[in-house]
């Protein structure tokens, strides 16, 4: 029976290898030979050694060389100029003719093809043709490496040697030292007694980790490093005996093999294990496979395609479970868990591609088996409420920007509709702005082509009985004008006007003004009357839009001695036409309104097309800027807008076929004179930054509507935080879904935080906490350990969102990472994890 190898006594130290240089001044001698070519000249040399040589007349030598050195990390270097000569230097040269020798003692220096040998002598022995060098020998690669050795014997041409007490420092650090070593076919090395580390040690401390082997061998025309009879160590304590292992080398970013495993708990999970394959098909391509195996679910499958073209790269990426709906939260009979029975899965895939130096063509797009199925499994947030898939051609020049999306939307949530389900074939925008100026200012063309299918169902044909899809297509294009100049006392004036026509073709669509509701019920909230709501069948509607005026400002400038002031008042008075026929228009691209600081000088406030201003309206605000001398900054501008004539747009937006407001009609804008707008800006220093963004009621001052985000900095400790609150927000209960969205206050906080412990430790967090209804959202922890070796990642996750067969969960993640073993990227929060690292990095 064999008997096991007794491990090392720990990895210990690792030495970076020493010479003693002397005579580095004018004393040294240089010695300048070339051998091969200058193999006569030595024969005919009298029969004696040739010694003591005055050290102050330095000599030099080449030593010519039939092939290529090799690395030791790193595949044989094919780009050698064998033509090159062999240079080598030292204190002293001696020719010993019986032993058919040349040595060279003291500070010898050779150089080859960018490969450095040091030591303290060098002997080249002619009839063997083999170098051998003695003493502080150092060999510098020219990918980086370095050989550090008290002997070292070699062929003429660095290919094949022995070499004794052994040490390989990397490019990246790694080490390998060794008792002895044997260079053979210049490819394989075979280490005796060997020890492989990436990490660093100080002193007499041994390694955070280190591989242990009665011998490693490294073959490195397949880059790989095989170990017999080795010991996995920490800190230089045997914990894992591995009889036969192999790893790449350190000059891998790519290879095929077992990478990182995952593992975790999630209380709808269960216990979380999974270890991912990693194929290396090509250089420009490549498979990961992982399965993952879950307690309370099952065997889940994952797989991600890469491939990298010329001109661009795509992914594809696979998921699917055979679902047991037993398994889910409740049984299989709760939440309608039976239809989630047998296959579920999804297929994620991005691209982008450079057509040319103007064009380019990308998809970001998710196929799913059902709504719940990725954020149940946390390939997706559970706070993802919609899905949009798009392919788009995209040209941009100097003057000209095109751009062709198709969309597909998706609602996520147990309380949509099918009214969210709906595709556009396709957005078309294009811009040219003109080259020469019109009437002394800038002169812009942009057109809108919009394709667009919603498929709801709202009507149904009363012949066939068959639901039919709303369908809507237009076309809009506009001129707009604008110069801007300054008078003598410093007022600047910016006149403006558009010019806009509208052409809509549409069928099956709701007319917001007609839909009414019935009285509230008890249980379900009101209803949509469907007597009273009119369908437009098949209907062409063009439009033309004019609108023009003014934006005039006036800045008042204080400089001092910590910087400068600059105090501005702002009016713009903006006309169009009185009223348009547009309250009863389908609006598919302007229902998010939100009025603030950032659009109160807009012409229009919309958020799309489909609805725009009408009559005339004043705009005006108060601006102050300060900027330091020392960088600092702070922006403030406070307004309120006016309408003094015609059809308020922002007043009765309308309802959709389902009774929630087409926008919403509390937006600030509703009344003659709007709500107060705030936004201020302020950096007082680089590592500091506040954006608030406030709006206030005309007639009360009460807050109506607050977005403040903050994020700072502090030695080692680095924070963001935001706030949100709305008093008359859309709301729809998620355990209601069939009730119409109402207008309630919406209240939460966000926060994270990044607190570095050391060089090595650090800590963070995040949370969501809606603070209308007192509770957390969403939170998380992560402890994370890394250094030049090793990445230790511990997270905690916590979710108290509730949809369906989604209910409130907590996710525990741990994840080790040993460089050159596996990967070296973390991610937590989900267990879509970037499998791979350096192993896997085109």
């Amino acid at each position: 029976m064999r008997e096991a190898r007794t491990p090392q006594e720990g990895c210990g130290p690792f030495r970076e290898g020493s010479r003693r240089l002397k005579g580095r001044g004018a004393a040294r001698a240089l010695l300048r030979l070339v051998l091969i070519g200058c193999v006569a000249t030595i024969s005919s040399l009298a029969h004696a050694q040739v010694s003591d040589l005055n050290n102050s007349k330095k000599t030099q030598s080449s030593f010519g060389a039939a092939n290529s050195p090799s690395a030791i990390f790193g595949k044989v270097s094919t780009n050698i100029d064998r033509a090159q000569p062999m240079r080598l230097q030292g204190d002293q040269l001696i020719y010993d003719k019986s032993g058919d020798r040349v040595i060279s003692r003291g500070n010898v220096e050779i150089f080859y093809n960018n490969y450095i040998l040091t030591a303290d002598e060098v002997v080249y022995d002619q009839s063997g043709g083999t170098l051998t060098a003695v003493g502080n020998v150092t060999l510098k690669e020219p990918q980086g490496n370095i050989v550090h050795a008290d002997r070292y014997t070699l062929t003429d041409d660095f290919r094949d040697g022995f070499v004794s007490a052994l040490s390989i420092v990397s490019a990246d650090k790694s080490h390998i030292s060794a008792d002895r070593a044997t260079r053979r076919e210049g490819n394989i090395t075979e280490f005796e007694n060997g020890k492989f580390t990436p990490c660093q040690s100080d002193g007499n401390t041994p390694p955070l980790w280190c591989i242990s082997a009665a011998r490693i061998i490294h073959d490195q025309e397949a880059a790989t490093l095989t170990y017999q009879d080795a010991y996995f160590q920490i800190y230089g304590q045997p914990i894992l005996y591995l009889p036969y292992f192999q790893s790449p080398d350190p000059s891998v970013k790519r290879k095929t093999g077992f990478l990182t495993p995952d593992y975790g708990h999630s209380s709808t999970l269960g216990y979380i294990t999974g270890i991912p394959y990693f194929f290396n098909l090509a250089p420009n391509y490549d498979v990961t496979l992982e399965p993952l195996y879950m307690s309370e679910q099952g065997l889940f499958m994952k797989g991600e395609w890469r491939h990298r073209l010329a001109n661009g790269e795509y992914t594809v990426k696979l998921a699917g479970i055979d679902q047991d709906a037993a398994n889910l939260p409740g049984g299989a009979n709760a939440n309608n868990n039976a239809k989630l029975d047998g296959f579920r899965g999804s297929v994620e895939t991005h691209g982008l591609f450079s057509l040319s130096s103007w064009w380019k063509f990308g998809w970001d797009a998710i196929v799913e088996s059902d709504d719940q199925f990725r954020r149940f499994y946390k390939l997706d947030s559970v706070l993802v409420t919609d899905r949009v898939n798009q392919v788009y051609l995209t040209g941009q020049s100097d003057r000209n920007y095109f751009n062709a999306t198709l969309y597909q939307f998706g609602g996520l949530l147990t309380n949509d509709t099918p009214e969210t389900e709906s595709y556009t074939h396709p957005i078309i925008n294009y811009n040219y702005v003109f080259a020469d100026p019109v009437l002394g200012g800038e002169l812009k063309w942009n057109t809108n082509v919009l394709s667009f299918t919603r498929t709801d169902g709202t009507v149904v044909d009363p012949l066939t009985g068959r639901q039919q899809d709303q369908n809507i297509n237009r076309i809009i294009t506009e001129l707009n004008w604008r110069r801007r100049f300054t008078d003598a006392i410093g007022i600047s004036y910016t006149p403006f006007a558009d010019i806009r026509g509208d052409v809509y073709q549409y069928d099956n669509v709701v007319d917001p003004t007609s839909v009414t509701l019935i009285q509230p019920e008890p249980a379900t909230g009101p209803a949509v009357d469907p007597t009273t709501t009119r369908i437009i069948g098949n209907e062409t509607v063009t439009r033309g839009i004019v609108d023009g005026g003014v934006l005039v400002s006036y800045p008042w400038v204080a400089n001092s001695s910590v910087g400068t002031h600059i105090v501005e008042p702002i009016g713009q008075i903006v006309t169009h036409q009185e009223s348009l026929p547009q309250r009863r228009l389908p609006n598919e691209d302007a229902q998010s309104l939100v009025f603030d600081d950032t659009n109160l000088f807009a012409t229009t406030k919309f958020s799309g097309y489909d609805r725009i201003e009408t009559g005339t309206r004043v705009n005006a605000g108060l601006q102050y800027t300060f900027q330091a001398n020392d960088g600092g900054y702070a922006r403030f501008l406070a307004g309120q807008s006016y309408q003094l004539s015609g059809d308020n747009a922002y007043l009765l937006p309308g309802r959709t076929g389902e009774g929630n407001f087409v926008f919403n009609p509390l937006n600030g804008l509703e009344t003659q004179k709007s709500d107060y707008v705030l936004g201020a800006y302020f950096a007082p220093i680089a590592d500091f930054r506040i954006i608030s963004q406030s709006r206030f009621n005309e007639s009360t001052l009460a807050l109506k509507r607050e977005d403040l985000a903050a994020v700072a900095k502090y030695g080692p400790l680095s924070v963001q935080a935001g706030y949100s609150y709305d008093a008359d927000a859309l709301f729809t209960d998620p355990d209601n879904p069939d009730k119409i969205a109402t207008l309630t206050r919406l209240e939460e906080v966000l926060g994270s935080a990044t607190l570095q412990l050391t060089n090595r430790w650090s800590v963070g967090g995040s949370t969501r906490y809606d603070l209308e209804s007192g509770n957390f959202r969403y939170d998380s922890v992560n402890l994370k350990y890394a250094d030049e070796c090793f990445v230790l990642t511990a997270s905690y996750i916590q979710s108290n969102y509730s949809d369906l067969s989604i209910e409130p969960d907590q996710t525990v993640m741990l994840r080790f990472e040993f460089k050159h073993l596996g990967d070296f990227a973390a991610t937590t929060g989900n267990l879509d994890f970037n499998m791979g690292g350096d192993q896997r990095t085109n």
